[in-house]
């Protein structure tokens, strides 16, 4: 059924590359035999001398690709090519091994990514049988042979052997590597510090780490002889030391900067922070500066105000508590965090961070004023007492931007409705219902932490033409549950109704992770998304708002605290008017039978885009069809 492939076995372990040279050669001159009465076969790799253990290679005849299952991460046997270990085979040459794992790659037709992950899976299982003291000695031999495969594998590969036998020894009680192993692994060090060995110089970092190279074992290397006091020692580290100016010449600074705190070389000349800093690798110079101590980590501060780079000099100033030594740098820095703030309409978050500073407070008004947001600029003052901070004249005569803003008076909006209780509900959605069309959006308080959990949506607003009610669900659904889910249930599952929102599903499915107990987020009948019928528009729902009613929207309100209670008049207006000028749009668009599809370029009716029937369960309907838009 298969057929053994033997490589030279009577040559001794590390005795040099060029064995396994030849035997990678070797490796690459098998070819697969062909065969018309079996599509699989099973060849074994073998070779009795290098401390490894077996390898299998299915071969699939007709259809050779690798295949990686999406959910578990797993190897299909069938029609792959799957580099299997057993404990009970004879060990493989690194060559063979290192030949199987690029063909693996080479001929696997899925994503790298998830490739290179079972490839590193099936390396780490192979290594569990090897013995510990050959461990070492095997990836070392691996790493010595990765440069003949070529750029492409060399990088990738050798992180790959490198990681495996890091997690065997992260969860494994492994002992200590054999003087062999020390010899093997420290020469190879050198072999690539100096450039003889042709590796990247990032894995320098990973081989110092896992295979645990102290300047005693490079002693020994350069020597030749075991040391015995720290004279060799002393005479290593002046060896690295120069080996590492090669790197800075380079411009490789984080490599050189790992290595010398690694074998903790003194190395403080203020030339080699002020390179980095040109060279913009600013994070090598941090760290090497942290290393030097606080006069360099000043001298780098200076350094960076003097080229212009304020944002990295307000960040160590911050981190390393130099706010008494660079006041001015830490207050352009903190003005600068805080106009992003506020161009992001994160105005309550800006606020918090300026830490009730007149300075910083201030400052934080300007901005307001800058962005015609009245009432903000009304809040801050009141709040810190500030005098003289009044909006200019031009605003009263209609010249400022708040003017170019919809207002409710401006959409002929009646009334606008707070509900937080079950008669008000009830109200509601007894007046929605009579409605053919509503305009419907939410909000919820934003948070600016990375990766955090987005918040609780606060407050659902549903407009109609003249009124906007706006439901507090936080409340609503703590006192009665049962009663919203089913007053939304008939909002968003009746088929007489229909239903605008721009970007709404995406709301839509913020609501559903905030109420997962409620059933009426996950149906819907007769959504139109507003946003689908102008893909191409800019600005978005303000954008267009401004092309179709001539004004567009204050955006500045929205990333404040939605869920304080009350809210101000202003958020009130705002919410209204998002969910509002939804139907407005519509009315003054609804006449134009046909929008230019943005992928096909047809002509299609608006109805066209009405999502229906959406969910795993639908509920009972009286009717299905598309309603009559007065």
């Amino acid at each position: 059924m298969g057929r053994v492939v033997e490589t030279p076995s009577k040559k001794k372990r590390g005795e040099g590359t060029q064995c396994y040279r030849q035997k990678l050669q070797s490796a690459k001159s098998i070819r697969t035999p062909q065969s018309s009465k079996s599509s699989k076969r099973s060849y074994l790799c073998a070779s009795s001398r290098c401390p490894f253990v077996g390898c299998f290679l299915w071969v699939n005849m007709k259809k050779q690709t690798l295949e990686v299952n999406a959910t578990d991460g797993r190897l299909h046997h069938d029609g792959t090519i799957i580099l299997h270990s057993f404990a009970g085979f004879s060990p493989a040459s690194p060559a063979i091994f290192l030949y199987l794992l690029k063909e693996c790659y080479v001929r696997g037709t899925c994503k790298a990514t998830y490739k290179f992950k079972v490839l590193q899976q099936e390396a780490s299982r192979a290594l569990c049988y090897v013995s510990e003291q050959h461990r070492t000695v095997f990836i070392v031999q691996c790493l010595y042979l990765l440069p003949l495969l070529g750029p492409p594998y060399t990088e990738g590969f050798s992180h790959l052997l490198i990681s495996s036998l890091r997690r065997i020894r992260t969860t494994g009680n492994t002992q200590y590597d054999s003087a062999k192993a020390k010899q093997l692994s420290a020469q190879l060090f050198l072999d690539v510090l100096t450039g003889t060995v042709a590796h990247e110089e990032r894995i320098l970092l990973k081989m110092v780490e896992v295979f645990d190279i102290s300047l005693k074992d490079i002693a020994n290397i350069v020597y030749g002889v075991e040391v015995d006091d720290g004279i060799d020692v002393e005479k290593a580290k002046e060896y690295v030391k120069e080996q590492i100016f090669r790197l800075i010449e380079s411009h490789s600074y984080m490599t050189a900067v790992s290595l010398l705190q690694f074998f903790s070389i003194h190395y403080s000349e203020e030339s080699f922070l002020h390179a980095m800093v040109e060279d913009h690798q600013l994070r090598a110079a941090e760290k090497w500066a942290t290393c030097m101590g606080k006069p360099m980590i000043s001298l780098l501060v200076q350094k960076c105000i003097d080229m212009k780079l304020l944002k990295p000099a307000y960040e160590i100033i911050k981190k390393y508590n130099l706010k008494q030594e660079f006041p001015e740098a830490y207050r352009l820095g903190k003005e600068s965090s805080l106009k992003q703030l506020a161009e992001k309409g994160c105005w309550d978050v800006a606020e918090m961070r300026a830490n009730s500073n007149k300075q910083l407070i201030e400052y934080l008004v300007c901005l307001a004023m800058e962005a015609g947001y009245t009432e903000k600029v009304d809040e801050l003052c009141k709040r810190y007492s500030l005098n003289g901070f009044g909006m200019p004249t031009a605003a009263a005569e209609g010249s400022h931007p708040e003017a170019q803003y919809l207002h409710c008076t401006r959409l002929d909006i009646e009334d606008i409705v707070w509900v937080d209780e079950l008669n008000g509900l009830l109200s509601a959605i007894s007046y929605i219902e009579g409605c053919k069309v509503v305009g419907l959006d939410c909000e919820w308080k934003p948070n600016f932490v990375k990766g955090a959990k987005p918040n609780k949506v606060s407050i659902m607003q549903i407009a109609s033409g003249k009124r906007v009610y706006i439901l507090d669900l936080i409340k609503l659904c703590a006192d009665e549950p049962d009663v919203l889910d089913n007053c939304l249930k008939r909002v968003f599952g009746s088929s007489s109704i229909l239903k605008l929102g721009y970007n709404f599903q995406s709301d839509l499915q913020q609501l559903s992770q905030s109420y997962s107990g409620l059933g009426c987020f996950k149906y819907y009948e007769m959504l139109l998304d507003i946003q689908k019928l102008f893909k191409d528009q800019r600005g978005g729902l303000s954008g267009l708002a401004k092309n179709i009613l001539g004004a567009g929207l204050n955006k500045t309100r929205r990333n404040s605290n939605w869920e304080q209670r009350p809210l101000s008049p202003n958020q009130i207006e705002y919410a209204a008017l998002d969910a509002a000028v939804l139907v407005h749009i519509f009315h003054n668009i609804r006449s134009q039978l046909q929008f230019t599809d943005a992928k096909s370029g047809a002509k299609t009716e608006w109805r066209s885009y009405i999502v229906s029937h959406m969910g795993k369960k639908r509920p009972p309907v009286s009717s299905q069809a598309s309603p009559e838009v007065e």
